[in-house]
């Protein structure tokens, strides 16, 4: 009769979700089970545990329960840990302020959210990442940033031979423009190529985004179009101004950034401008690149004229 109990469908008319808090007595998970329709009924709950399943502690956690679920595959559940696993998805180029944001919304995830100046620009490897309920912000974050520590060491080490860049810190700053110049995966490696390019020859990088990020106040993103005048504004990520690396990262970049610069296309481009279909358009001369940013400047006389 117990076994039949035990192994039946049970009571539970619709799929839900429970939450067992760490700590809770198996008295209170029998009368959370009971109470959310799993189980029918206490006692039967605290014998077939005592008798049929006695061998593994219940762990806390958030389950999501089957309708009809028997009460010897829902204490197999909670056996097993089988908690529901839960998704934050960063986007690439995202400033640290940006995905700290998204962090601190994310539901299902507790205690603080560390501050910006504790990790710092370009600290954190975007991409999704799962958690469970209770999981801390701090915890989430360490893995962040452990993905993001252990990406760029491997892609270092597989890197291009003489490029000129002299540290792992500085293939980030790259990695993190060419995030923010292109949204086109397959540009990547050329957008890398022109800058490294600019760097073997001494040119100024000349990147709207590291004027953008320089211009941003308290780490809230620019929200208008750059003018003339914001380019010859001397601050340190104006690579307009200055020559070689700004002094750090603008972003937060992906891993398909970082391997770009790292082993960028072979190109002989020095230039790139917008193309108006959401690209670029590359030049290896001053005077073709002129021709194309004419192009550009038509495209967005017609644009507004519309």
């Amino acid at each position: 009769m117990l076994h039949r109990a035990y192994s039946d469908p049970g009571p539970l008319a619709a799929d839900t979700s429970v939450v067992i808090p760490r700590g809770a007595s198996g008295q209170s998970i029998a009368t959370t089970l009971v109470d959310a329709g799993v189980a029918a009924d206490t006692r039967l709950f605290a014998i077939a545990l005592r008798f049929l399943a006695p061998e593994r502690p219940l762990r806390a956690g958030e389950y999501t329960f089957s309708a009809g679920v028997s009460l010897r595959d829902a204490v197999a559940k909670l056996q097993a840990g089988d908690t529901v696993v839960r998704r934050v998805t960063v986007a690439e180029g995202l400033t640290t302020r940006e995905i700290l944001a998204v962090i601190e919304g994310a539901e299902g995830l507790s205690g603080p959210t560390p501050e910006v100046s504790e990790l710092g620009e370009g600290a954190m490897l975007p991409e999704t990442y799962h958690f469970s309920l209770g999981d801390t912000r701090g915890e989430l974050i360490a893995r962040m940033t452990a993905a993001r520590d252990a990406g760029l060491t491997r892609l270092w080490e597989a890197r291009q031979d003489g490029l000129p860049l002299a540290s792992p810190e500085e293939a980030l700053i790259l990695a993190s423009i060419v995030e923010r110049e292109t949204a086109v995966p397959a540009e990547r490696a050329r957008v890398a190529g022109v800058f490294i390019n600019r760097l073997i020859r001494g040119m100024r990088l000349q990147s709207d985004p590291t004027v953008a990020y320089g211009l941003a106040e308290n780490g809230v993103p620019l929200d208008r179009p750059l003018r003339r005048a914001d380019l010859a504004v001397d601050h340190p990520y104006n690579t307009y101004v200055h020559r070689g690396l700004p002094p750090g990262p603008i972003a937060n970049p992906g891993l398909a950034s970082i391997a770009a610069v790292l082993n960028p296309a072979e190109t002989k481009d020095l230039y790139f401008v917008a193309d108006g279909t959401g690209g670029h358009a590359f030049a290896r001369t001053l005077a073709e690149h002129n021709r194309n940013v004419a192009r550009w400047r038509r495209i967005q006389r017609e644009q507004r004229a519309r």
